[in-house]
């Protein structure tokens, strides 16, 4: 059987880890050969492919990125895209696809799946917000990188006074907002699924400036104001209809400023957040991934996503997964309010 394996969306730490063990396993227990698709979906429809054998991935463990590359391209909006990726598999006699990405590249691997496409996902994200897994590889690593960064501005907001507004990745979740913003000991944390009262932000602003404390703001990309809308980088839109944000974290320094009489920064963690060596736990994850991903192509086992359910290596459909989000709990977040101000 001749296996190949696509990374698509943004750049995750791990993704070389799942490339890996599909790999390994998939060569040495079952006698697979392996092509990569270069840039996501959009190698499919190109017709860019490379070999990939046990030496291609020798090194590639502790790697961030992706040796494949990637793109968020959407094979259903080009034209004929469906037909070119058939064409693309057909012509390297590709007998199944491994497809690792995030909500969007897996929307995808579902339509491409009940198309006929024997394919296989793996979750990936920093945002944690695909439904079915407790867990996606990339998340661990980027709570590490925002959560350093929050400790950091802990001693520079303290010395000089003034709030520090950090801007985390986080569309329509808030699960990297609440965990670094908590490990770091924030004292504001917004997150998309519960939109912020301005004036309640700034009486936490003011209790901290009180007792002679500087503040600390975690807010998500998406978080939006009570009776306002999310606030956005421009108008474009990618091919999944996604718009460009960025801009919370200024737009609520400004207003911080405004209200309080006091100093307000911020800072944009953007890709830094994604970019870099995968933590432990990230490697530990995609790397069991691979290996159940490889196994539910050995068995057959098509338009499947592997996930984690506690501590094992779960199957789940695809068509259960598309089209969901893995939110906030609210109680979750209700938990920590008593740190809030």
């Amino acid at each position: 059987m001749k296996v190949g394996i696509l990374t698509g969306g943004g750049d995750c730490p791990g993704l070389n880890a799942v490339i890996r063990s599909v790999v390994r396993k998939g060569i040495e227990q079952y006698a697979f050969e392996f092509v990569g698709l270069r840039d996501g979906w959009r190698g499919a429809l190109q017709n860019r492919v490379v070999p990939l054998d046990v030496s291609s991935v020798r090194g590639i463990l502790p790697r961030g990125g992706t040796i494949l590359g990637s793109s968020r391209t959407n094979p259903f909006q080009h034209e004929d895209g469906v037909r070119r990726v058939q064409d693309t598999l057909a012509a390297h006699d590709v007998d199944a696809l491994v497809v690792i990405g995030g909500e969007d590249t897996l929307n995808a691997a579902a339509g491409l799946s009940g198309l006929g496409i024997d394919l296989v996902g793996v979750p990936k994200t920093i945002d944690n917000d695909v439904w079915g897994t407790d867990y996606t590889f990339g998340f661990d690593t980027a709570v590490g990188i925002a959560t350093e960064a929050v400790d950091r501005l802990h001693t520079t907001a303290e010395s000089h006074m003034r709030t520090l507004v950090m801007e985390v990745m986080g569309r329509h979740s808030g699960w990297l907002a609440l965990y670094s913003g908590v490990a770091g000991g924030a004292n504001v944390i917004l997150v998309p699924e519960r939109p912020f009262d301005i004036d309640e932000v700034c009486g936490w602003v003011n209790s901290r400036f009180r007792i002679n404390y500087a503040p600390v703001v975690v807010v998500a990309e998406g978080a939006v104001p009570k009776d306002g809308k999310m606030i956005l980088k421009d108008d474009s839109v990618d091919e999944f209809g996604h718009v460009r944000l960025s801009g919370v974290g200024e737009w609520l320094a400004r207003e911080i400023s405004r209200r309080t009489g006091t100093d307000a920064r911020t800072t944009v963690l953007g890709h830094v957040q994604r970019g870099g060596t995968p933590s432990a736990f990230d490697r530990w994850l995609a790397t069991r991934f691979g290996l159940h991903a490889v196994d539910a192509v050995k068995d057959g086992d098509f338009g499947v996503m592997v996930s984690l359910d506690g501590t094992r290596i779960v199957r789940v459909p695809l068509a259960d997964v598309t089209g969901r989000i893995k939110t906030v709990d609210p109680s979750l977040y209700d938990e920590f309010g008593v740190f809030f101000g």
